[in-house]
């Protein structure tokens, strides 16, 4: 099995919601597991938010709201104009190659397509993160050293 088949195993594994996955050969054995209860801690977040925003609105006159959801969906369309780097696996994220090197981008650093961006940790082996698109590195979403879900938005490119 090579390190492709591993990754692609590991996606279908993030993305079936499977809690455990075992596969046994005569050379080697591979075990995949889901964490659930750090999927299940960030549910009970936008709960206490949705309760807050009803209260907020009934003490607000009725031409407020009309500005403030104006206001609101400004940024999502100067965000919208950005192309997200996602993570293609679960792991650690590591911006530089080694501790004593710089990282691979900063903020206001050009990349071209297929460029190494950052790196993903997954089972003691280092995964190169390439850039999906040409653009300029607007944010970096993710701190060094933390652990980063499938999927999950990693930086914010403005595309060329």
């Amino acid at each position: 099995m090579d390190i492709k088949e591993v990754q692609n195993l590991i996606k279908f594994v993030a993305k079936s919601g499977v809690s455990e996955v075992k596969i046994e050969n005569k050379d080697f054995k591979l075990t995949i597991k889901n964490k659930p209860e750090y999927v299940a801690a960030p549910t009970p977040a936008p709960a206490p938010q949705v309760a807050i925003a009803p209260a907020v609105q009934p003490a607000i006159p009725q031409s407020a709201p009309v500005e403030t959801q104006t206001t609101a969906a400004q940024p999502v369309n100067d965000e919208s104009k950005y192309v997200t780097i996602k993570a293609p696996i679960i792991g650690t994220f590591y911006r530089k190659p080694a501790p004593d090197k710089p990282p691979y981008v900063e903020v206001g650093d050009t990349v071209k397509e297929g460029d190494v961006v950052c790196i993903i940790e997954a089972m003691k082996l280092f995964n190169e993160i390439e850039s999906e698109v040409s653009g300029k590195i607007v944010k970096i979403l993710v701190d060094d050293a933390t652990p980063v879900e499938f999927d999950q938005p990693l930086f914010l490119v403005e595309p060329l």
